[in-house]
């Protein structure tokens, strides 16, 4: 089951539910630490297409517009195992001219089971050019919906 969106500006954020799969894992069966980037990643992906309603895909191929992240900061809190389900909540914390700053939440599913925090900030670029470029407007738009 994957939990849906909190409404726009209701503060809630954006939420998806990952399941931990033993691609995931250590040889310990516990996820190994980069995993979550992938899976943040991938929440990121989600929020885009569906909480932002911008193709994601297009805005790479077709608007040339990239999105990379230029800092990252991750506090490991308690393990995840095969098999859980993690709740990772994406909120928007800041959002400047060419930049916006994401964070993220790993959690069980039982109250306060918070796994991993992460803080990512990311930035509009050509990818003609590959300067900075303002954030669209049709995305900043979209974004404000989730501060």
């Amino acid at each position: 089951m994957t939990p849906s969106p909190a409404e726009p500006g209701s503060g809630g954020g954006f939420v998806r539910r990952k399941r931990v799969w033993f691609h995931h894992c250590d040889p310990a069966g516990i996820v190994f630490y980069p995993q979550y980037l992938l899976l943040v990643n991938e929440v990121l992906q989600d929020w885009f297409e569906t909480g932002l309603e911008v193709g994601y895909a297009g805005l790479f191929a077709e608007r040339r517009v990239g999105i990379p992240t230029v800092r990252l900061e991750c506090d490991f809190i308690a393990p995840s195992r095969l098999g859980d389900d993690l709740d990772i909540t994406l909120t928007v914390a800041r959002i400047g001219k060419s930049s916006f700053e994401l964070r993220y939440e790993c959690a069980g599913t039982e109250p306060d089971d918070v796994r991993v925090r992460i803080r990512a900030v990311l930035v509009t670029t050509s990818l003609d050019g590959h300067g900075t470029i303002p954030i669209p407007q049709d995305i900043r738009t979209a974004m404000e919906r989730y501060t």
